[in-house]
């Protein structure tokens, strides 16, 4: 961030904190975020609410145009914002900005939260939140509240509707991009042929997160402290969730461990059913975890195609290509005797 940047976000942070004055006495670029940047601001905010020491984070777009099916920056501001009111433990919305010409892609800003969110270090290291019964239990409820928030929302109306059940739509979106990617996939072709043939029929229609899983929460020493990533949320069966929460590809080598690699599925699942008062249909877990792996495996070859086509060079994005197999492996194995 160099300094034209840094003077033009202080002059437009003054002006929507109601402040006399904003200075930016610190800027840094977090580490991850394939699709988007994040930055840690530390902000002197001169008056107004926010007065004194104010601890942020720019969210932005990546210099290329990200992964096709992700929400921009203003649409995820509208479903932090929608979610914050509905009780979910994310970081504050502070405010947004479409203008180009303020930052050079558009952005928002939010209370920064403490803690990790790094999914190899969670699953190993219990100095964060050590009580991981809680922590799975908390979860659950967390997602319990995401699912609260149903359909029809004015401020999420940018959210694709469909009328297809939510197994359907995802498997003939997926199969429209293999259709039309350059490489073949038999292995990934088997599993979205497996998913339709079992594909369960429409039924609860939710807000999902897209993305809840281990590496898409902060956590410090005493627990939870937010939910991150909305880039991906949108209207499904609230199941999609729950299995992709509990999916192998999301353990970080933890399989003992099958909810996100820190806890148990129960102590997950009875968090969700007693903040929802719904029980979790259990045996249509496997399900959408064939279908998390079959969306994971997808996603990766997105990304690693931005790296090879020369849109971006990414180490990052080159690896994430690479668990391609690994994941074709698993959804073959998940599906040899079903």
């Amino acid at each position: 961030m160099n300094k034209n940047q840094q003077e033009s976000l202080a002059r437009f942070l003054a002006v929507e904190l109601a402040a006399n004055r904003v200075e930016i006495v610190n800027a840094a670029l977090l580490s991850g975020g394939a699709v988007q940047e994040n930055w840690a601001l530390e902000l002197q905010v001169v008056g107004g609410a926010h007065s004194g020491l104010l601890n942020t984070v720019l969210r932005c777009d990546s210099p290329t145009a990200g992964v096709a099916i992700s929400h921009g920056r203003a649409q995820e501001f509208a479903l932090l914002q929608t979610v914050f009111d509905a009780g979910v433990t994310v970081p504050q919305p502070l405010c947004l900005c479409t203008d180009n010409a303020v930052f050079g892609r558009p952005f928002f800003v939010m209370r920064r939260i403490g803690g990790t969110a790094a999914g190899h270090v969670l699953v190993k290291d219990t100095r964060y939140a050590p009580d991981r019964s809680e922590l799975a239990s908390r979860l659950g409820r967390e997602l319990a509240r995401i699912h609260s928030v149903k359909p029809p929302v004015e401020e999420l109306g940018f959210l694709q509707t469909y009328t297809d059940s939510p197994a359907q739509y995802r498997i003939k979106t997926h199969r429209n991009f293999l259709d039309q990617h350059h490489t073949a996939y038999p292995a990934l072709e088997w599993g979205l042929r497996w998913l339709e043939r079992h594909a369960p029929t429409r039924d609860l229609i939710t807000l999902a997160h897209g993305d809840f899983r281990t590496g898409n929460y902060m956590v410090d020493e005493h627990g939870l402290t937010g939910i991150l990533d909305w880039e991906f949320a949108g209207w499904s069966d609230p199941l999609e969730d729950i299995g992709w929460f509990c999916a192998k590809c999301w353990r970080f080598g933890r399989d003992d461990l099958q909810a996100g690699g820190i806890g148990l599925r129960e102590h997950f699942y009875l968090g969700y059913e007693a903040e929802s008062g719904r029980t979790i249909d259990r045996d249509q877990i496997h399900y959408w975890e064939v279908m998390a792996h079959v969306r994971w495996a997808i996603v990766a070859i997105e990304q690693a195609e931005r790296h090879c086509s020369g849109q971006e060079n990414s180490l990052l994005l080159a690896l994430t290509g690479h668990i391609v197999p690994e994941l074709e492996w698993e959804i073959l194995n998940m599906t040899e005797h079903n």
